[in-house]
């Protein structure tokens, strides 16, 4: 098992920024990739962006490329996604997830592991 703990989110103006981390323990060893989705009242729940633990390989969504940065630090275990220049539209409950699949998961049910979520507010 992994457990995945997020932290970071909270309340910012738009074109503000935020740092949202993610802590994995457990048999992290065993998964390929960390991601962030994001879920937005009454929608579905989409990816973000991802990084594969050994390459530092990253595959964005096309909404937050070029705002959002994706990083790890394998020594701590920790998945960190920086925010920057965020909108309204961003706003969300944010999720950590962690895969064993290979490739550029981008796909719910290709994630194995989840972290309860952390809210991002962005006020207009």
């Amino acid at each position: 098992q992994v457990q995945l703990v997020e932290s970071g989110g909270g309340l910012v103006q738009a074109g503000g920024s935020l740092k949202l981390s993610c802590v994995a323990s457990g048999r992290t060893w065993s998964t390929y990739a960390m991601g962030w989705f994001r879920q937005a009242p009454g929608k579905e729940r989409e990816f973000v962006v991802a990084i594969t633990w050994i390459t530092a390989a990253t595959w964005y969504a096309d909404s937050v490329r070029g705002r959002f940065t994706i990083s790890r630090d394998n020594a701590k275990n920790t998945v960190y996604l920086q925010m920057n220049s965020l909108k309204p539209e961003d706003t969300a409950v944010y999720y950590c997830a962690a895969t064993k699949v290979t490739g550029s998961s981008r796909k719910r049910d290709e994630y194995d592991y989840w972290g309860q979520g952390t809210q991002v507010t962005v006020s207009s």
